[in-house]
C-alpha cells in the first residue's frame, strides 16, 4: 500500500479528473479533520480526501484504486472510538458528508431510503414530520451518519425496546471492494431466497465494502414517555427493579450509574440530585398510555422501599423535567473525560450482569486498590460502560501501564461468561487484538475468508476489526 509521502501516486491524477479540485481534498485542515475519528492514540495520515456524491462515484473511486493498490477509509461523521475510521497509513479517505440526500419516501410500508451520509439526526426529524419515529438515538446523533450507524451496527439508549440499528434496516447499496454494486434485499419484508447478504455489512466496519444508501423502516410515533430516576441499594436490586418495570410496562430505556458517576455530573453541571444518595441509579423512561401505567410505575417504587432496595425515585411532571433527568446520564461521558479514563464499552446477558461487575471490581482491586472504576450504562440491554480514572499524579503511560493487566483480565472475564468486547462502538483499531475474547478462531478464520471475497486486493479499510495474521 501507499505511504504518506506517496504525495503524487499515480491514483491522484484520475481521482483529481473525477471530482475536481473542489471534491479531491489534500490541504493538511482537511487531512487532519477528515482523516481521524473521536479515538485518541493515532495521527491521521491520509494522501488525499475524496467526496462523493453518488453510488456510481464511489464504485469509479473504488476502481481507480483498485488499479493502483490505494487503501480506502470509509468516512461518516467520525464520531467512532475505536479507531475504526482513522487514516494513519496514506490511505484515500472517502467522506460521504455531500452523500447526504432523501431519495424515496414510502408510506406504504413506512419506509424512507437515504443516502449514506445522511446525519442520523436529519433522519429523526424526517420521520417526526411524516408523524413517524426512527427509534435509534445516542449522544452523537446530531453528528453521526446513518451510514456509521449501520457500518457500526449502532445501538444507544433504546435498544431494550427497539433493538440495535441492523433492526431497522431493510435495504442496502453497497460497493465492495471489487468495485461491485450490490443492491441488497431491496426494502423487502419478507425474501426467502438464501443467507440475506445484508447483514454481512451491517457492523462490517467497512472492511468488506462501502454502504452508500439504506432503506430503513419507520415506526408509528410512540405515546408520550415519562421519566423516572431510582436511588437503588445495590447492583441486584436494579436487577430486580428491571424485572418488574418489564413485566408491568412497555419500556423504551433503562439506564444505571454509580454514585461517583452522579457526584461528578453535579459537581460539573452545578445541580444538586435530584434524589437521595445511593449506591446506584436507574433511569427508567416507559411508554405512557395514561394514569393507569403512571400507577403501575408508582406501585412498584412502593414495593421497591417496602422491600429495602429503592432509596427514593422521582418522576418527571413534564418535558423539561425528563430532560433534566436525561442530562445526569447523557453528561457522564464528557464529564469524565477530565479525568482521561480508561473506558470499556462491554456487554454480558442481564442476568448475569451482578456476578460478572462483582468479579470485574474484585479483579481490579486486587491488582490496584488505588484505581477509582466508574460504572454506568445501557443496563436494560447488558451493556456496561465502565470508566476507570487517572489518577492526577500519574502520567498517561504510566497509568496504561497500570490498566493494562486489568484490561487483559476484564477480557478473560468476558470470554468466561460469553460477553463481548465491544457492545456498541465496534473494533476498529483499538480492540483487534481483544477480538478472539468474544469471537473464536474458527469465526475469525471465516471473517477473513469473507473479506478476501468482497475485498480480494485488501484495500477496504485495511487493519480495522480483523487482527493481523
Amino acid at each position: 500500500m501507499t505511504t504518506v509521502s506517496d504525495q503524487e501516486h499515480p491514483a491522484l491524477a484520475a481521482l483529481q479528473a473525477l471530482l475536481g479540485e473542489r471534491r479531491l481534498l489534500r490541504d493538511q485542515a482537511s487531512l487532519e479533520r477528515f482523516g481521524r475519528d473521536r479515538s485518541p492514540g493515532w495521527t491521521p495520515r491520509p494522501i488525499a480526501v475524496a467526496l462523493p456524491e453518488s453510488t456510481g462515484e464511489v464504485q469509479q473511486i473504488v476502481t481507480i484504486a483498485r488499479a493502483h493498490g490505494l487503501a480506502l477509509v470509509p468516512s461518516g461523521g467520525r464520531t467512532g472510538l475505536c479507531g475504526g475510521a482513522v487514516a494513519v497509513s496514506g490511505e484515500l479517505v472517502v467522506a460521504l458528508d455531500r452523500m447526504n440526500q432523501l431519495l424515496e419516501v414510502d408510506p406504504s410500508d413506512r419506509s424512507v431510503t437515504v443516502q449514506a451520509g445522511m446525519i442520523t439526526a436529519r433522519l429523526q426529524e424526517v420521520a417526526r414530520e411524516r408523524g413517524w419515529f426512527y427509534p435509534v438515538d445516542f449522544a452523537s446523533s446530531g453528528s453521526s451518519q446513518i451510514g456509521g450507524n449501520i457500518a457500526t451496527n449502532a445501538g444507544g439508549i433504546r435498544v431494550i425496546r427497539y433493538g440495535m440499528t441492523r433492526n431497522q434496516i431493510s435495504g442496502l447499496v453497497v460497493v465492495d471492494g471489487r468495485g461491485e454494486i450490490l443492491r441488497l434485499n431491496h426494502g423487502l419484508a419478507k425474501n426467502n431466497t438464501g443467507p440475506d447478504f445484508r447483514h454481512l455489512f451491517i457492523g462490517s466496519e467497512g472492511v468488506f465494502g462501502i454502504i452508500t444508501e439504506a432503506t430503513v423502516q419507520l415506526l408509528p410515533a410512540p405515546a408520550p414517555p415519562r421519566v423516572m430516576l431510582f436511588g437503588i441499594k445495590d447492583f441486584p436490586a436494579i436487577l430486580s427493579l428491571l424485572t418488574e418495570f418489564s413485566n408491568s410496562l412497555k419500556i423504551n430505556a433503562f439506564e444505571f450509574f454509580s454514585h461517583n458517576a452522579l457526584e461528578k455530573v453535579t459537581a460539573r453541571l452545578g445541580t444538586h440530585a435530584p434524589v437521595q444518595a445511593a449506591s446506584f441509579y436507574a433511569l427508567v423512561e416507559f411508554e405512557s398510555g395514561g394514569a393507569d401505567d403512571e400507577e403501575q410505575a408508582l406501585a412498584i417504587f412502593e414495593q421497591g422501599l417496602e422491600r429495602g432496595d429503592v432509596i427514593d425515585a422521582v418522576m418527571a411532571s413534564n418535558e423539561a423535567q425528563s430532560r433534566a433527568l436525561w442530562t445526569l446520564r447523557e453528561s457522564i461521558s464528557d464529564t469524565l473525560a477530565a479525568w482521561q479514563p480508561w473506558k470499556n464499552d462491554i456487554s454480558v446477558r442481564v442476568g448475569r450482569l451482578d456476578a460478572f461487575i462483582a468479579r470485574v471490581s474484585a479483579l481490579a482491586s486486587s491488582i490496584d486498590d488505588d484505581l477509582e472504576l466508574v460504572w454506568y450504562g445501557h443496563i436494560g440491554d447488558g451493556n456496561i460502560h465502565l470508566n476507570i480514572l487517572k489518577p492526577d499524579q500519574v502520567s498517561a503511560d504510566a497509568f496504561a501501564e497500570r490498566c493494562s493487566p486489568v484490561a487483559k483480565g476484564i477480557a478473560s472475564l468476558l470470554a468466561e461468561f460469553r460477553g463481548s468486547v465491544s457492545a456498541e462502538h465496534g473494533i476498529g483499531l483499538l480492540k483487534r487484538d481483544y477480538l478472539h475474547y468474544t469471537r473464536s478462531e474458527a469465526e475469525i478464520s471465516a471473517l477473513r475468508a469473507m473479506k478476501g471475497i468482497f475485498d480480494p486486493e485488501g484495500i477496504m479499510n485495511p487493519g480495522k476489526l480483523l487482527p493481523p495474521g
